[in-house]
């Protein structure tokens, strides 16, 4: 197996389905990565291992997860020159979401933390690959032909909505 240049890390394994769509999605593109679980508040220790020997394992990018308070993102760029992706995660002790965007999305300056949608695993592993494809030309293609499947799911869309009689969807009075 390939040397990972990703890692996803999150704050609890109630984060894993989300996070597992960051990894479908760096798979998708043949990226190798690293999925485990380092909590700020409750394994600090292991957030810091996790983070100051990121760079020496080889890894180019992490994606960090986390709902509620979410303060893995930002305490894992504090100690990392590394890009950092924070994926706010709704959970179940969430404030809809808001906790986690907010916790995320206002890191003090110098300390720069990419924010994605909440959920937004996805978004955060197409991320992470654009910054790989920058010196990677094989990630490169492959976000390219991403790119071209989305263009002609949308022309598809056209296609089909240039059959249906749209009225029949607006509201009638």
């Amino acid at each position: 197996m390939k040397k990972p240049l990703v890692g996803i890390v999150m704050g609890s394994k109630s984060d894993l389905p989300i996070m597992a769509e960051a990894a479908e999605m760096l798979e998708s593109f043949g990226i190798p990565f690293e999925i485990t679980i380092a909590s700020a508040h409750r394994t600090p220790e292991r957030a810091a291992e996790y983070s100051t020997t990121a760079s020496k394992r080889g890894l180019q990018v992490i994606i960090a997860g986390a709902g509620g308070a979410a303060h893995l993102p930002g305490v894992i760029a504090s100690m990392t020159t590394l890009p950092i992706i924070g994926v706010p995660i709704k959970s179940s002790n969430s404030i809809d979401g808001w906790d986690s965007i907010l916790s995320i999305l206002q890191m003090p300056a110098g300390i720069p933390v990419a924010t994605v949608a909440l959920n937004g695993a996805q978004n955060a592993a197409i991320l992470a690959a654009q910054i790989i494809a920058h010196c990677d030309e094989r990630v490169a293609g492959k976000l390219k032909e991403f790119k071209k499947t989305l263009k002609k799911k949308v022309e598809q869309n056209v296609k089909e909505l240039e059959k249906i009689d749209y009225k029949q969807f607006l509201k009638k009075s």
